[in-house]
């Protein structure tokens, strides 16, 4: 099936596995969070055990280096588009509270940016995430 929207990541690609993993999540609850159409219904088992929805099309997630994500930000803003953003500052901090803070304390264009993840028109993503590459 081809959908006509894209979720997409992009981690930058000096992060060690853990940092990727914890950096993918992070980014795609903000999409999940705000945008209600990207999500399926409930599954449920053979036996009728219930499980949570997930998104209802495939997340894709690419990797690059800190300028790509810098342009990527960038140009998601141009087109209209807000990002989830994960910077990093926030692997020193512990909760919600303090990764805004720590996100507030930096000037757009300051900021050390190890992850972005956006979900809009599919052209439109493609065009945003040009330059990067599918991750390994």
């Amino acid at each position: 099936m081809r959908f006509e929207t894209k979720i997409a990541v992009l981690l930058r690609d000096d992060l060690a596995t853990w940092q990727r993993l914890n950096v993918t999540a992070f980014l795609v609850s903000g999409i999940a969070g705000t945008r209600p159409e990207t999500i399926g219904q409930p599954y449920a088992d053979a036996d009728d055990t219930p499980y949570l929805p997930m998104f209802r099309q495939p997340v894709m997630v690419f990797a690059g280096d800190g300028a790509l994500l810098t342009a990527a930000r960038e140009r998601a803003l141009r087109r209209g588009l807000t990002p989830a953003i994960f910077t990093a500052d926030l692997f020193a901090t512990g909760h919600d509270a303090a990764n805004r803070e720590a996100v507030a304390a930096v000037h757009a264009d300051k900021l050390d940016l190890v992850g972005i993840a956006i979900y809009g028109p599919r052209n439109d993503v493609d065009k945003v995430f040009k330059g990067a590459t599918l991750h390994p």
